[in-house]
């Protein structure tokens, strides 16, 4: 129950949160986030018994767009991918262009995040997004994440929040794995074309601690006509926790490794005239092979937080978006090549600083990051055969960010969030080629930069009551360019002299908003945003260049309702509407590629004693293609459904995915290709099918 102690919000230590979405029982599990907002004083640390999503925000939220969600909410929930997790995210739409190993695709806030950037990603204090990556900057592959080792996911859009920098336009994401004590648990899942999954789960108390474990083996087939997509995945995840100096911590060890073979986006011409069906593909010969493994640990005391981790990382990934239209005879396959160890560390202190008679709260921070990439590369491949290098190169990448915020309690009914932060970034390129299969001298590609940013964030809060509280917040954002793009002189593919583009690119956002909870049973929210980005800058991995565009602005309105109909039956509704154009560009030519304008989520939870289920929609409205509108996606709807029974120690589900069968389209793009046969490449709509209706059926054994 909260209270008010001299103006300032206050918990009891440990608080059960239930879901209004999903009320299935989950062990409990303390939610702790590294650089928690609201804290109550020096001597007082509230943590939070998250056990669904959590609604009852008033009174510890800094802005509208701000949530959480508990193991309770993730279980409940049909996914086909481990990324669909991020749809947990309110407006988020979570798709995939390629094979299942491949990071997913991310909409948000009119924004085709591409794998990752413009939308920052942690867990357990590690970053998730790896910048001056092979494919694409802030590639935000989550394969390597067991769901069912999630305790709880905060999500907070926009940029008003200091201890967020880079990637942190659209906002972010902070995955914390359990520390709780579980009974052991098998679970295994077969399903259509060739699903196979099998996990075993752990938390028992060890000394004076406690040790989690987990490991996941999957493999898949795919529906595809001609390719088996050959999915090969091992996870593992160990995590010991123990008091420690009057805090706690935490070490955790991570691995995971992958091999696929890719479905890719196809050319509406191709299935049209016969010469593949919507299932087919152009070069049967892509796919990929990637793995990652850690090291995290974290301390934890009532006023400091102290982490570091390490992490090593590699992809190979072979792809051919063009087919035949730059090289006629050996194809367009290229390889993209990622190695790199990224290692770093975060601090923070958090202090009571009254200001006279107003209590107040500041808290100081510091994140360190690593990148040391030995070859993040580009081949010219033919069967997965390389041809020679387009691009290859050596990168040492840091960055330090410093940060400060203050909460103030001016009154009981009102607070003020005022915060700043200070980044610095170091690139250090080296080509580590200089004539590459072009023939194009690349000696020139190679040298040092740096740059700095300066982050303001502001959110004013008034509680008019204990069921209503409104928002106004305002925050300055960034991101990062791909190293190589800062240094860059020479295009690989021309040989034309190129400007290097700036290391960091400046976001302004800012949001109205209001949060109401008009009874115990429903919770209401709506959010008015807006974002302006000074250069949507980016180096494409695919081609080893920089794409240029403009300034951009977008606008945008969000609502969320959850009601809990009676204690088994709940349901959500979540809408998300965006406009988004390029703001140096005229009139009718200013449609930014990839900007969808509506999102819908709604879902249907109830559980009994022992019967559960959820039946959950997504829908995304249509998109342009290009910049003048003339080309535009169709609109996509998708419905997933759940349900299942829990004997004493036995709990057995379905999951049936994509439900109506649609053939709606995953994604969509207009680009110019090239088929077998064809003598001059044509523009054309490229996309890839929602894969097609499948049952997958789980048991679960608690020992």
């Amino acid at each position: 129950m909260n209270t008010k102690k001299r103006g300032i919000l206050t918990k009891s230590c440990h608080i059960s949160v239930a879901s209004a979405v999903s009320t299935a029982l989950m062990s409990s599990m303390v939610f702790a986030h590294p650089t928690l907002d609201h804290v109550a004083s020096q001597a007082e640390i509230e943590s939070i018994s998250v056990k669904g999503r959590q609604t009852h925000l008033i009174g510890e939220a800094i802005s509208t767009s701000q949530g959480y969600a508990g193991q309770a909410d993730i279980a409940a929930r049909p996914m086909l991918r481990t990324g669909d997790i991020l749809e947990l995210v309110p407006g988020m739409a979570v798709t995939q262009h390629s094979g299942s190993g491949k990071a997913n695709q991310y909409f948000l806030r009119g924004f085709n995040l591409d794998h990752g950037t413009d939308f920052a990603t942690w867990i357990d204090g590690m970053p998730v997004n790896l910048r001056t990556h092979g494919h694409g900057q802030g590639y935000t592959d989550l394969n390597f994440i067991i769901p069912e080792t999630i305790g709880s996911l905060e999500y907070r859009k926009g940029a008003y929040y200091s201890d967020v920098g880079d990637f942190s336009g659209s906002g972010s994401a902070w995955f914390n794995t359990t520390s709780a004590v579980s009974d052991p648990t098998l679970s295994l899942t077969v399903g259509e074309f060739g699903y196979r999954r099998g996990v075993i789960t752990q938390g028992a108390e060890l000394s004076d601690g406690t040790l989690n474990y987990a490991l996941e083996r999957q493999t898949y087939s795919g529906p595809w006509t001609d390719i088996n997509e050959d999915v090969d995945k091992t996870n593992a995840f160990v995590k010991y926790s123990t008091p420690l100096l009057g805090g706690k911590l935490s070490v955790s060890v991570m691995g995971y490794d992958n091999q696929w073979n890719s479905a890719d986006q196809i050319p509406l011409r191709a299935v049209q005239s016969g010469l593949i069906d919507e299932f087919g593909s152009i070069d049967t010969t892509t796919g990929g092979e990637s793995s990652r493994y850690s090291v995290n640990t974290i301390w934890r005391s009532n006023d400091i937080t102290l982490g570091a981790y390490w992490i090593s990382y590699d992809l190979n990934l072979w792809s051919n978006f063009t087919y035949f239209l730059e090289n006629p005879t050996a194809g367009d396959q290229f390889e993209q090549v990622d190695d790199r160890t990224t290692y770093g560390g975060f601090a923070e202190k958090r202090m009571a600083t009254p200001l006279g008679s107003i209590d107040a709260i500041t808290t100081v921070g510091v994140q360190l990051q690593v990148d040391n990439i030995d070859e993040v590369g580009l081949h010219a491949t033919q069967q997965r055969l390389r041809r020679g290098a387009i691009r290859s190169d050596s990168v040492m990448e840091r960055s330090a960010g410093l940060y400060v915020e203050n909460q103030a309690f001016w009154t009981p009914s009102l607070r003020t969030v005022i915060g700043a932060r200070v980044d610095r970034y170091d690139f250090d390129v080296r080509s580590l080629i200089d004539t590459n299969v072009n023939g194009v001298d690349l000696s020139a590609n190679r040298g040092e930069e740096s740059d700095s940013n300066v982050s303001l964030k502001a959110s004013l809060i008034y509680q008019f009551s204990d069921a209503v509280e409104t928002y106004a917040s305002i925050g300055q954002g960034f991101h990062s360019n791909d190293a190589r793009g800062t240094i860059q002189q020479v295009d690989p593919a021309s040989g034309d002299a190129v400007q290097p583009v700036d290391p960091l690119v400046d976001s302004l956002g800012y949001e109205v908003g209001v949060r109401a909870e008009l009874s115990q049973h429903m919770h209401l929210s709506a959010a008015l945003w807006a974002l302006d980005v000074d250069s949507e800058l980016l180096f494409v991995g695919d081609a080893g260049n920089t794409e240029a565009s403009g300034e951009s602005e977008r606008r945008g309105i969000e609502l969320t309702a959850y009601y809990a109909i009676t204690s088994q039956w709940a349901v959500d509704l979540e809408y998300a509407y965006t406009d988004a154009q390029f703001s140096d560009l005229p009139s009718g030519e200013n449609h930014i590629p990839g900007a969808i304008e509506q999102v819908v989520q709604a879902g249907v939870n109830y559980e009994s004693d022992s019967w559960f289920g959820s039946v959950r929609l997504r829908h995304f409205g249509e998109r342009p293609l290009v910049e003048d509108g003339r080309e535009t996606s169709d609109r996509t709807t998708l419905v997933n459904a759940k349900v299942g029974y829990t004997f004493e120690q036995v709990t057995v589900s379905l999951e049936l995915l994509n439900a109506f069968d649609s053939q709606d389209h995953d994604i969509d793009y207009f680009y110019e290709s090239r088929l077998p046969g064809e003598a001059i490449g044509v523009e054309d709509q490229h996309y890839h099918i929602l894969e097609p209706r499948s049952l997958r059926a789980s048991v679960s054994y608690r020992f």
